[in-house]
């Protein structure tokens, strides 16, 4: 159910002023995904305004509220020497707010139903994207959707390959249900995924036997987040630099879950973690290396704040963080 956006809709978004040009006044768009071959744009964006992973994962609706306000953002961005609308095109968004609206976490069944149809049609839209030699950049969402970009991604390119992932949990979890815990696990174990690190885990929410699992497995490693800030047992520089290595050998995928930041309007806000701009900087240092292939923006919720200056300061976060990218690619 992919819902392409034309030039009126992205027209929708912009607030046009004199003298001045913003991203979305310029940006491409497509009448099919047929056609994504012979647009000229280097970067793609897409959304995926649901919240099914996450409810089935036991956290907190609302994560499908992040894209609007983050598009909107976005398109009116100043364009000027430092960034350019043509080298990117609006996509549109995965349309099951339908089903998110009626959704009750309680229907184990259903969930995994479409949690698993969220899985098919973002993996191949990805794997498009990829095939079309651009540069997929995906607004959540839950964090379920990490399976459908990493199995895009290695569609794409035909081969299993590797993610940095910035957040306080794993997603490591087992392969019962399909939801926002276990988008890695399933990568893993359908040989998506080679290589994993998780930069800056929680210590306090991940279970033993997700631990062991880890320690298990040389493809995949990890910080936590008290090491690198509370101990400071571990320098964060010498701790980017050793993920990098880890992961750059192959193509790879870089996922924000933005709960890792701290009092974030996320599913899962945290009182302690990384600030905003530690996780700009993150997105830079990794989006410089040529084998980032892609960058997934997920489990921004303003819904949990209850507050309409939410909605506003989660979609400006979330422009910076896709500018960010663009910026460090180019």
């Amino acid at each position: 159910m992919l819902h392409l956006f034309n030039q009126k809709n992205i027209n929708a978004f912009v607030n046009p002023r004199e003298g001045e040009t913003k991203l979305g006044q310029s940006v491409q768009v497509i009448a099919t995904i047929d056609t994504l071959q012979k647009a000229t744009a280097k970067f793609v964006i897409i959304g995926v305004p649901e919240d099914i992973g996450v409810k089935m994962n036991y956290g907190n609706g609302g994560a499908h509220t992040a894209f609007n306000p983050a598009l909107k953002s976005f398109l009116n961005t100043q364009e000027n020497q430092f960034i350019k609308g043509e080298d990117i095109l609006i996509l549109g968004y995965l349309d099951y707010l339908d089903e998110v609206s009626k959704f009750d976490g309680a229907d184990r069944e259903k969930g995994d139903f479409l949690v698993k149809a969220i899985d098919k049609e973002l993996s191949s839209i990805i794997k498009i994207i990829i095939e079309a030699d651009k540069t997929p950049i995906v607004i959540g969402g839950g964090h379920n959707n990490a399976y459908g970009n990493l199995k895009g991604l290695s569609e794409g390119k035909k081969q299993p390959i590797n993610v940095i992932n910035l957040d306080a949990h794993t997603d490591l979890r087992r392969l019962e249900e399909r939801h926002s815990g276990n988008g890695f696990s399933y990568a893993i174990e359908h040989n998506y995924l080679e290589k994993y690190f998780m930069f800056g885990l929680h210590e306090n929410y991940t279970p033993q036997y997700v631990f062991d699992y880890i320690h298990s497995n040389t493809n995949i490693d990890y910080n936590t987040y008290e090491e690198l800030e509370i101990y400071k047992s571990i320098p964060l520089e010498n701790e980017l630099l050793r993920a990098q290595n880890f992961v750059q050998e192959k193509p790879f995928g870089i996922e924000i879950d933005l709960d890792c930041i701290q009092n974030f309007p996320s599913s899962a806000m945290t009182p302690t973690g990384f600030t905003t701009q530690h996780v700009r900087e993150f997105v830079h240092y990794f989006a410089k290396n040529k084998n980032a292939s892609y960058i997934h923006i997920c489990e921004g919720a303003p819904a949990v704040m209850q507050d309409s200056s939410a909605i506003n300061q989660v979609g400006k976060f979330i422009s910076y963080l896709i500018t960010d990218f663009i910026k460090a690619k180019k």
